[in-house]
């Protein structure tokens, strides 16, 4: 079983998380469609629960055999450059046998800024 983690910052406010999970539950009906064997679930670095580390232990006594931890930070500050790194070594040594992948922070991605510009000019819905 292949797993995505969406990796946020968190908060006290309880509503902060909806938009993570919104995007999870995205994901899900693509790949519901899709047919394939892939999870998504939530974790955030501090202030909202679960974390990265119990997530990930979740995810691999479930079965799965490879985790894609996707950072859901906008700015790639101190969490994105350093906490997120050792976090990601901690995990690998945690679960050696278990394909473990960090994808860029969705900030420095193209098709987000894009979009980020579209919406600031009215042009997306």
């Amino acid at each position: 079983m292949h797993a995505i983690i969406l990796f946020a910052h968190g908060s006290r406010d309880p509503l902060w998380h909806k938009p993570i999970q919104a995007v999870a539950q995205r994901i899900e009906q693509r790949v519901a469609l899709d047919s394939a064997s892939t999870v998504v679930r939530c974790a955030y670095l501090e202030l909202t629960v679960p974390d990265l580390p119990t997530v990930a232990q979740q995810l691999v006594d479930k079965g799965a055999t490879s985790l894609d931890v996707v950072p859901m930070f906008l700015g790639v500050g101190r969490h994105a450059r350093e906490d997120l790194p050792a976090l990601m070594q901690a995990l690998r040594a945690a679960h050696p046998s278990v394909d473990i992948s960090c994808q860029p922070a969705v900030g420095e991605r193209e098709a987000l800024l894009d979009l980020l510009a579209d919406i600031a000019l009215g042009h997306a819905e």
